[in-house]
């Protein structure tokens, strides 16, 4: 018999892009996150975690919903298998039909606050505190930029429900030096929230979500010229030093043995931005954007002393969708029973340490790619972007072309599906012979999985097919009050295109 424990706090660390290879307990050689590497060593290290698609919107939707992009909308149907996002211009966000795990904590009277990046689409009806969020200190996009506020405005910087300033005005971010102190200003909303949650003894959920590993990476002054990696490792260094800081708060406050706290990522490592501004996948094939490993297997850690064993490796494949189900079951609250959740209860891993059988799909868009099925993987579909783009030096998997597997065309195998042993063969260099009696065992148990997914699966009504440059961030709420209101152009929407 399972006994679960009850947790009264819950922090989910969820970093832009940091690649499977990006932790020193995961072999990165200059071995700079010595805090996340101590989080490993007190609690438990997945190996196989997985996000739910290779982009930061989708994957995030995903997350607080606990269910695939193309259930909760968060894909296009303007083309097949493109990666769509939330980018200033979108119409669109999450869907009003959708029930947040904040929303669901309030079962339980949680408080909860978002700190970064939302990504779930900008316009007033779709912000956090309009899904279940208590408190907000972010911002509802990437920090691209800087902008001249003419043709494309910057980014707003939200306090709760209202803007305080925009990003490279108010809040600035050097593009030159690198330098910002925007992480800083996370660490301190994190550990100030925390403070006056566990002091009024009120149950809380913290979703610190910062977004210094994302191009145009940046990090503080005393973290910059510090890494061995350049500046992309200077702001992991600075992340790492922000969550052992989080951790050791949850101790000084006597509160760590009451408290969940999840480390993930929420795609690989953007190898196509190159080495000054992207991480590691380690021996996973390509990365962000695509289904390949590098592309959607995360370094994930749980931690929670005193109810997960220290030191512990789990082999459980994992997603970020089970983030949704196991906080909702650590916190007592029953999952919504009207809409399929894909996203497991952890909490046999967590705390047994057992296996739980099911299937990871891989999604590029509206396309199932891939799934796997404990070492096996299955590509039934393969891309990794045109060779138009390929040919302006965009290049999704630098140095690890695979002839037949990285293609450049989007290539279909349903007939004859590409599959490969994860545990011998992590890259996906090595496809099995079609000829061998592995391969036909594996294609069998795979095909009956997959059928049933595909006859169970209803699409949601997608959410990124529309783009209006009227809908950007002209006029955020709280403009008025800082006299930061833009004039917008008129409204001339067209359905987006998304390349790869």
């Amino acid at each position: 018999v399972l006994l679960k424990p009850a947790c009264s706090y819950h922090i989910l660390c969820f970093c832009l892009q940091m690649g499977w290879g990006d932790l020193g307990v995961f072999g990165e050689p200059s071995k700079e996150t010595p805090n996340l590497d101590v989080m490993a060593a007190q609690g438990m290290l997945f190996p196989n975690f997985y996000t739910a698609n290779p982009l930061c919107s989708p994957s995030r939707a995903a997350l607080l919903t606990g269910r695939l992009p193309v259930r909760n909308g968060f894909y296009t149907t303007n083309a097949h298998a493109r990666n769509a996002y939330t980018p200033q211009e979108i119409v669109g966000g999450i869907s009003q039909d959708e029930i947040l795990l904040p929303e669901l904590l309030k079962k339980k009277d949680y408080v909860s606050k978002i700190i970064g990046k939302w990504h779930l689409g900008h316009r007033s009806q779709y912000l956090p505190l309009k899904h279940g969020f208590d408190e907000w200190f972010g911002s509802p996009n990437c920090h691209f930029g800087p902008y001249n506020n003419s043709v494309r405005p910057n980014i707003p910087v939200y306090n709760n429900s209202e803007m305080t300033g925009r990003y490279y005005e108010e809040f600035e971010i050097n593009v030159k030096t690198g330098e910002s102190n925007l992480t800083q200003i996370y660490l301190k909303e994190g550990l100030d929230f925390i403070s006056q949650q566990a002091t009024a003894q009120r149950p809380f959920f913290l979703y610190w979500a910062p977004d210094a590993t994302h191009s145009p990476v940046y990090a503080s002054e005393r973290f910059l010229g510090k890494s061995q990696r350049g500046r992309y490792g200077d702001a992991v260094m600075e992340l790492d030093d922000s969550i052992g800081q989080i951790l050791a708060h949850l101790v000084s406050l006597g509160i760590h043995n009451n408290t969940l706290v999840f480390f993930t990522s929420d795609n690989g490592a953007a190898v196509m931005s190159g080495a000054h501004q992207s991480g590691s996948n380690g021996p996973f094939l390509c990365g962000k954007e695509t289904t390949f490993e590098g592309g959607m297997r995360e370094p994930a850690i749980a931690w929670w002393p005193g109810r997960i064993p220290a030191g512990t490796v789990s082999y459980q494949l994992a997603s970020v969708m089970d983030l949704f189900s196991t906080s909702l079951s650590v916190t007592g609250v029953l999952p919504p029973d009207d809409r399929v959740i894909d996203g497991l209860d952890l909490s046999p891993v967590l705390f047994n340490n057992s296996l739980l059988d099911r299937p990871i799909f891989y999604y590029r868009g509206n396309q199932m790619m891939a799934v796997r099925i404990g070492q096996y993987k299955v590509h039934y579909w393969t891309w990794s972007n045109s060779w138009e783009e390929y040919n302006t030096g965009i290049n999704f998997c630098p140095g690890q072309e695979v002839p037949g597997v990285t293609t450049h065309t989007q290539e279909e195998h349903t007939m004859q599906p590409l599959i490969f042993h994860l545990g011998q063969d992590p890259g996906e260099r090595y496809p099995i012979s079609v000829q061998s009696e592995e391969y036909r065992d594996v294609h069998r148990q795979v095909t009956a999985v997959v059928e049933q997914h595909q006859k169970d699966l209803i699409p949601g009504m997608p959410q990124l097919n529309m783009c209006d440059l009227a809908v950007m961030n002209w006029s955020p709420p709280g403009c008025e009050l800082l006299g930061k209101c833009l004039k917008a152009p008129e409204s001339n929407p067209w359905k987006c295109v998304w390349p790869h």
